[in-house]
């Protein structure tokens, strides 16, 4: 006996799909059958990303946004739902981080830190949340009511990590923010989750892990080892998963034993 996650005829929407894990994600949900729609603001490397996906016969578009602006966001979910029809599924991804002492920390850079990952995460998940709930009373067209809203937070949302305590305050505060929409947006089919990942090696931190700082580091760790992106792949597709109905509200961790 075997058990397979199909998402043919739905519509996944992945704000930071330019690189890291939004990447990984999109790979994964067009794999299982979903039409993504690959939003960031860098778009040659979303159009890479496309025909990679098309080669091995997915269905993507490109969707140029900027998550700190209203504007892009409205503009971009809109084009999303023009060119694919109704989101069905978000994987609010976008992220950046700073590492410096909280002593440091100057208003410019608290602001880009919280813009992206609470304030834009926020108008995202609102912009598609607005169009689900639309379907769900039948003010919209769109075959499949409800949704799935995965919120891609972090460990550091849960324990506070070394040098990065505003990044830490932003998934924090996303991590409440899951549990506020899973509680007023539930009533509509809609389930809202988060990820809270461990250490993962992207290409955003790659040559760090082989520093001796980042040795260091992998040495404290419970298991001694970093995550790879496709480690996030099983818990993606059970929080996406036309099955995970009754799933709302869960913030799932994946961090291979850190923060017990």
């Amino acid at each position: 006996m075997s058990f397979s996650i199909d998402l043919s005829g739905r519509v996944a929407l992945v704000t930071g799909a330019s690189s890291g894990l939004g990447v990984q994600f999109a790979r994964t949900l067009a794999k299982a059958g979903a039409g993504v729609a690959l939003a960031a603001r860098r778009l040659e490397r979303l159009k890479t990303l496309r025909a990679e996906i098309e080669s091995l016969g997915g269905d993507a578009h490109v969707i140029g946004m900027d998550v700190t602006d209203p504007d892009s966001i409205r503009a971009g979910v809109a084009h999303a739902e023009t060119e694919m029809g109704a989101i069905d599924i978000l994987v609010n991804n976008s992220g950046v981080t700073l590492t410096q002492r909280l002593v440091d920390v100057k208003p410019e850079d608290y602001d880009y830190v919280m813009d992206t990952n609470a304030r834009g995460a926020f108008f995202v998940a609102q912009a598609v949340a607005k169009r689900m709930i639309a379907r769900a009373q039948g003010a919209a067209p769109g075959t499949f009511t409800g949704g799935r809203i995965v919120n891609v937070a972090s460990t550091a949302g849960l324990r506070v990590l070394s040098q990065i305590g505003v990044y830490a305050m932003s998934k924090a505060a996303m991590i409440h923010m899951t549990r506020a929409m899973a509680l007023e947006w539930g009533r509509f089919g809609i389930n809202v989750n988060a990820i809270c990942p461990g250490y993962i090696d992207t290409e955003i931190n790659h040559d760090y892990w082989q520093t001796d700082g980042g040795q260091k580091l992998v040495q404290m760790l419970p298991r001694k080892r970093v995550g790879q992106p496709q480690d996030l792949d099983a818990v993606l597709m059970m929080l996406c998963a036309n099955e995970s109905h009754f799933v709302n509200g869960a913030v799932v961790t994946a961090d291979d034993g850190l923060g017990v």
